[in-house]
């Protein structure tokens, strides 16, 4: 009995169970709230935009190259001799005067050659001076033979006449024949002795030639035992001492000028094709086929409009500013580069060592080669190109991705050829999800374009100035 009414207490008690948890799913169904509803609103990204305006653009051409003096002073011996003055200061990477006398060889033997020389043209003047005044001589006395002459061919005529008519004897005829005969004898040998006289002087004249060049190759050799400094200069390498015996075509030392140097800079093709366009004048440009039949590029190109600045490698802010004064023929056969040849003058004004030192033989050097477009470009940061496309921000600040042509790019810069217009709006930032038609919160970089404009002009940030 007491297990049944167990059994029906535990029946009951998950009956209540139930209907209270019934209960109370009832409760909370008929109380339950509506959910709220919410408008889905676009969320729109902020990005930083640079509104593309032409700008005013220096085309430029970077490349590197090795400096050498402009002119370069091989010291040779062109006669022998002893060197019997030698400069103290004679050695590699001595600065130089014009005017200082180097290196002096032993005169003797070429001032012994001017005297015999000058003596052999005394020589010679007193002997044509003799032939002067024999000349005069002779003259006079044929003038005079050739008066005596004309009387005994009177007296001749006159005793012929005489003694055909048999008043003169034949022996006294034949006498002052014999006597006309010498006469005329004697100023045949005079006028022989004026007719050679010339023939004597050329002879003379002609050993005289031969004295004066003697003397000149004399006064030469002697000019050339001393060894001046054409110009100020540095010693590179010294090859003689003193009371060294120089033969005839010795080195004795080199030196270099201190007037100019040049760079001969490697530039690539398409940067060098770019600036030497921009200063070609435009009536050249139309001539362009006439470059094959051999037009020198000076004439047709304005290196004057070229700005050229060098920069030691490797030394920030030791720069020199040039000039491009030609471009050499032919391409490096190693590198296929453009050798534009870069000229500093008074390369060691203003020099000081070590912390500015002078632009000298082998120092390698970075050339940066600069010119005004012709005509304004549109620029753009080259970082908003995308494999061949921009981003840009339309009217309804929605993305647009749109592909360019980019002419050239330049340091941090890129040139469009194509694909763009002059006021439109282009994202300088990098997007994780570029979709075309989301929405754009623009903000305009003034700063940035401020520097684009400042780069395309050439100013530089980062780099080395001279």
């Amino acid at each position: 009995m007491r297990p049944t009414i167990r059994r029906l207490g535990r029946g009951l008690a998950v009956l209540i169970g139930v209907v209270a948890g019934a209960a109370l799913l009832v409760f909370f169904v008929a109380n339950r709230q509506a959910p709220e509803r919410q408008e889905a609103v676009a969320f729109a990204t902020p990005v930083r935009i640079v509104e593309v305006q032409p700008l005013d653009v220096r085309l430029e051409a970077r490349g590197h190259g090795v400096a050498r003096p402009a002119e370069t002073w091989q010291a040779v011996a062109s006669v022998a001799g002893r060197v019997v003055e030698r400069h103290p200061q004679l050695e590699s990477g001595t600065l130089l005067p014009e005017g200082t006398l180097l290196v002096a060889l032993d005169p003797s033997r070429y001032e012994l050659a001017i005297a015999e020389a000058e003596a052999e043209l005394a020589s010679l003047a007193g002997e044509l001076a003799q032939l002067a005044a024999e000349e005069e001589n002779t003259r006079r006395l044929m003038a005079l033979e050739q008066q005596a002459l004309a009387l005994a061919e009177q007296e001749l005529t006159r005793i012929e006449r005489l003694a055909s008519s048999g008043s003169v004897s034949g022996s006294r005829r034949d006498e002052q024949r014999r006597s006309t005969l010498g006469q005329r004898q004697a100023v045949a040998a005079l006028e022989n002795s004026l007719t050679l006289l010339p023939a004597r002087r050329e002879v003379l004249e002609a050993q005289r030639e031969r004295a004066v060049v003697r003397l000149a190759q004399a006064q030469r050799d002697l000019t050339d035992t001393r060894f001046v400094a054409p110009y100020d200069l540095r010693l590179a390498s010294v090859e003689v001492e003193l009371h060294q015996f120089v033969g005839t075509g010795q080195r004795l030392f080199q030196a270099e000028s201190l007037a100019a140097a040049e760079v001969e800079a490697h530039i690539p093709i398409d940067m060098m094709r770019r600036l030497l366009a921009a200063v070609m004048p435009a009536a050249s440009i139309d001539a362009a086929p006439a470059l094959a039949e051999g037009l020198d590029l000076a004439e047709r190109l304005d290196f004057s409009a070229v700005q050229a600045e060098l920069f030691l490698a490797g030394a920030e802010g030791v720069g020199w500013t040039g000039e491009l004064v030609r471009v050499a023929s032919g391409l490096d056969p190693t590198t296929r580069t453009v050798r534009a040849v870069v000229r500093v003058d008074h390369p060691y004004r203003d020099a000081r060592p070590p912390d500015r030192p002078p632009l000298q033989r082998d120092m390698y050097v970075r050339t940066w080669l600069s010119a005004p477009s012709p005509e304004p470009r549109l620029v753009i940061p080259a970082a908003a190109v995308h494999q061949g496309e921009v981003w840009l921000v339309d009217a309804e600040a929605r993305l647009e991705r749109r592909a360019v042509s980019v002419a050239f790019e330049q340091g941090n810069l890129a040139v469009i050829a194509a694909g763009l217009a002059p006021g439109e709006r282009v994202v300088v930032d990098d997007l994780p999800a570029a979709i075309a038609g989301m929405a754009l919160a623009p903000r305009r970089d003034a700063a940035l374009e401020a520097s684009i404009a400042g780069q395309a002009l050439g100013e530089r940030h980062g780099e080395a100035q001279p």
